[in-house]
């Protein structure tokens, strides 16, 4: 295991030495929104429809005013608009009525807000906060299987995994550099047999 982490964490660092979130979006409440808007939607077309929404609301407290007629249109492009507007505006409410109108900053809280699971709560306390989180996407998911840095099969055990494996203090940077170079070179169309990216060849030498 040590030499193959030293391989990946190699590759990683040379690929994205200092990764940033491609969510962008900068206060709390902008992050839990944009974070709920990405479930099953690229990242860059909620970068598109962000501005709009939080132009028509910034704040938890004018969000749970906006009519949710308003909101399906400003999110009609990030798909399962219907959904999501339903969650923004519940989740302003609850916002309002049980946080004063804060994000919290624990799991337990933000995991009780309407639509919001441990991945969004785990970028959310990452991002926003600053406090140690691993959060596991698709892409995380299936590098560290196919990695052997976990044998799965769930997002619960590959985020114990993952967390056990790499220190605290690197978690968050780990799974951002993990999501940004499943995207762009382990994804499931470029990362052939015939064209396998430095990672995965890499470790087929070991």
């Amino acid at each position: 295991m040590a030499n193959k982490l030293q391989i990946i964490l190699h590759y990683l660092d040379q690929a994205f030495p200092n990764p940033e979130p491609s969510l962008q979006a900068s206060t709390p409440f902008e992050i839990l929104i944009a974070t709920l808007l990405s479930a099953q939607c690229h990242d860059e077309q909620v970068n598109r429809v962000m501005p709009n929404l939080m132009n028509a609301a910034h704040t938890p407290q004018e969000m749970r005013k906006v009519p949710e007629a308003t909101l399906q249109k400003l999110i009609y492009s990030c798909g399962f608009f219907r959904n999501k507007a339903r969650a923004i505006k519940a989740l302003s409410e609850q916002l309002c009525e049980r946080f004063n109108g804060e994000v919290p900053c624990t799991f337990d809280d933000l995991e009780s807000l309407p639509r919001v699971g441990h991945k969004t709560a785990s970028v959310v306390m990452g991002h926003a906060f600053g406090q140690f989180a691993f959060p596991v996407d698709t892409h995380i998911h299936r590098l560290a299987l196919k990695w052997g840095l976990s044998k799965g099969p769930n997002v619960e055990r590959v985020e114990r995994d993952l967390k056990r494996i790499f220190p605290q203090n690197d978690w968050f940077k780990r799974h951002l550099q993990l999501i940004l170079f499943g995207r762009a070179y382990c994804n499931r169309t470029q990362c052939k047999p015939e064209h396998l990216c430095c990672i995965c060849k890499a470790l087929q030498e070991l």
